[in-house]
């Protein structure tokens, strides 16, 4: 997969009930969103470039040496406002594989994101994710852990075949929380943001089941951390103590 045919998109909006304002929280320094541009940067996939309808955040990025693309406000989702932004981006449509990291994983291992992209190695694969074995037991039976159902392919991998907030699969076994970073071919992103919500969708609250409602193959990569996805106050307090480590 050669860089000049694979980009990251990262999609960020200021609006957020928990956290408003949350991609320009200070970080060491830095905004948010620029810890997690560099994290996608550190990847080596291709060129990375934050999506938003900020310009606040437009500003931020292109401060620290970014680039960013301006969207509409009204994107019913981060998928939804990639697409937007690739699109203007890449016209004559050279990008085949298109990475979406989500704004508010300023811990997330640029290995990790890679990982989601190499899965789009076999031709079969419509979208790429990553999922990490669930290690804590308040974990296992949590609903805002979500977990991913799927058939092992390898030690590392699995083929999706559910999203769930509930405890599963039942019986021995590890359990791998769903880590929410996709790597789409184009014609799946261009499929995808294209079908309606669908019934498993709306009960879970889980988009990427309208993928599998829609016959889509999801492979995951398993992965060794989970990012830490900041949506409050303290979650931002734990983001820093992470990244003063590094």
């Amino acid at each position: 997969m050669a860089a000049r045919d694979t980009i990251i998109l990262i999609p960020a909006r200021m609006a957020a009930s928990r956290l408003p304002g949350k991609p320009l929280a200070d970080i060491h320094g830095e905004p948010m969103i620029v810890h997690v541009l560099r994290r996608a940067q550190e990847a080596r996939l291709g060129e990375a470039i934050v999506a938003t309808d900020s310009e606040p955040i437009a500003s931020a990025v292109e401060k620290a040496g970014g680039r960013a693309v301006m969207t509409r406000a009204d994107h019913p989702s981060g998928s939804d406002r990639i697409f937007e932004a690739l699109g203007q981006i890449d016209p004559d449509r050279k990008v085949r594989i298109i990475v979406n990291v989500q704004g508010d994983l300023p811990t997330i291992a640029p290995q990790d994101v890679a990982a989601a992209a190499k899965l789009l190695d076999d031709e079969n694969v419509s979208i790429g994710t990553i999922g990490a074995e669930i290690k804590k037991d308040e974990e296992r039976t949590a609903t805002s852990v979500v977990k991913v159902v799927g058939s092992p392919v390898s030690a590392k991998r699995l083929r999706a075949l559910y999203f769930t907030r509930a405890t599963a699969p039942w019986g021995e076994g590890p359990l791998y929380h769903h880590i929410g970073l996709y790597a789409y071919r184009r014609a799946a992103l261009e499929k995808f943001v294209g079908l309606q919500p669908s019934p498993l969708e709306r009960r879970e609250k889980l988009e990427q089941l309208r993928a599998l409602e829609a016959g889509m193959r999801i492979d995951v990569a398993i992965v060794d951390s989970v990012p830490l996805g900041v949506d409050t106050a303290e979650d931002l307090e734990h983001a820093r103590q992470l990244l003063a480590r590094r």
